[in-house]
Order: structure tokens, then sequence, then C-alpha cells
């Protein structure tokens, strides 16, 4: 949308017209974002290219971005810059959550990414969740999951190393938790109970989920056990709140 860019329109306002010149650029990026100029998720020009584009000065051109912003058409991220506001997806939570399933439910196309994989010692809290003496051996994986290639979660799962010896390997093979653990003898699984908390994400999850750290995150942490109730996996999720929207489920 800037100068000399594809699908840029002239900047032309129209001065002394009785229309503010923050309107005039306001519905001139609104018009040209309704039209798919620019995609959903992508980011704008800086408000230094915003204001050589139009030759207004930078305080103009923030004013026409704070309206956008609060018509819901733009999300401004303090550090990174203006971005396109998404279509926020529905994310149902239930008693057989599977991302897959959800996302492809919205029409769009589920990726997931193993990010870490490692064994450890079960701390007091996870040990008494996954019904453990303290200090047993868990199998942590961390994977990044997307919708149509934008990160949508990031989840931390906890299972028992002594049930699943050949997850981690599994999982190096293929990101699917839902796979892993069929390969292992758990064909199916249900979520037993999910606590449901925001904040403020961490340096590193702001930048995995690509949004601003002043952007806050939605906490899950769900206990999944297998068809005769022993527990599976302890999942601890971070959703990205500016692209999903989470719906319970009975």
């Amino acid at each position: 949308m800037t100068d000399g860019a594809p699908g840029s329109l002239p900047a032309s306002l129209a001065r002394r017209e009785g229309v503010a010149l923050w309107r005039q650029i306001q519905q001139t990026l609104e018009a040209e974002i309704a039209a798919g100029r620019v995609p959903p998720g992508a980011r704008l020009p800086t408000e230094a290219e915003l204001s050589a584009r139009f030759s207004v000065n930078r305080h103009t051109v923030r004013r026409a971005m704070e309206e956008l912003e609060g018509r819901g058409l733009v999300r401004i991220e303090h550090g990174r810059g203006s971005f396109v506001a998404e279509d926020v997806l529905d994310y149902r939570l239930g008693p057989r959550t599977r991302f897959s399933e959800n996302i492809r439910r919205e029409n769009r196309e589920p990726e997931g990414r193993i990010l870490r994989i490692a064994e450890m010692p079960a701390e007091a809290a996870l040990a008494e969740q996954l019904g453990l003496r303290r200090g047993r051996p868990v199998i942590v994986a961390e994977r990044l999951a997307l919708a149509d290639g934008r990160p949508v979660v990031l989840g931390t799962h906890h299972f028992p190393a002594a049930r699943f010896p050949q997850l981690a390997a599994l999982l190096a093979d293929n990101p699917s938790i839902s796979a892993a653990l069929a390969a292992c003898g758990v064909p199916d699984y249900r979520r037993l109970v999910t606590r449901v908390t925001a904040r403020l994400p961490t340096p590193e999850e702001a930048e995995l989920l690509q949004q601003s750290r002043s952007r806050p995150v939605l906490v899950t942490e769900a206990v999944n056990v297998d068809p005769e109730g022993a527990v599976v996996d302890v999942t601890h999720a971070r959703y990205a709140a500016g692209r999903v929207q989470l719906i319970v489920e009975s």
C-alpha cells in the first residue's frame, strides 16, 4: 500500500473541503482493506511511509490508524507495527478436542511443528495430575500449531515416560499428538478438565505466536484421559487471543 507497492492507490486528499485529513486517510485505507488489496494478517506501512504517501504529519496518520483500530479493521502492536485484522477463529474446547478437526471446520489448513522434545523429572503438581510419584520421568513436547500458516496456539504437552517410551521418536517423525498416542495404544482420549486464564506472553511466546508482548494470550491447562480414565497427557496451551476465541462445549 505504500507508493510503488503492488496494489497501492494514488494519494489524493481533498483539502479544505470540510472532511478532516485523518478521516480521508482512514476512509482510503478502509476501502483498500475491504477491496482485499492487503490480506488479513498482513503488515501495513509504517507511520512514516503513510505520512509520505499522503503528505501529512504522523499525528494525522496516527489518528486515522486509531480509528481503524477502533473499528476492528486494524490491530496495532507496539514494537511490531500495524496489521490488517484477521477473522477470529472459533476454537471449540470439548470432551474430544482435536486441533486439525477444529481448524478444518473453519475452512483453514492446519499445521503442526514440534519445537522441542525432552525428558524431565515431574515436579509435585505435575506428578499429581499425571498420577505419578514426584520425580518420575515425564516426556515434554512443545508444539506450535498453525492455521493457514499463521500461529494459533503454542502447547506444552506432558506424558508419563514409562507408559510411552516410544513417544518422543514418534513425535520427531510426525507432529500429530493423536497419531503418536494411537501408535502407543491409545486410539482415543478425552478432556477430563480444562482451566482457562489469560495473561501477557513471555518474550519467547510472543515471538513464536507472532504477536506483541502487550497483547494477552489465552492460557488453558487440560488433563486428558484414556477410555479407562487413566491420565495420558497434561497440556498447557497459549492461544493468540487476537486470532482465537475459545468456545467451551459440554
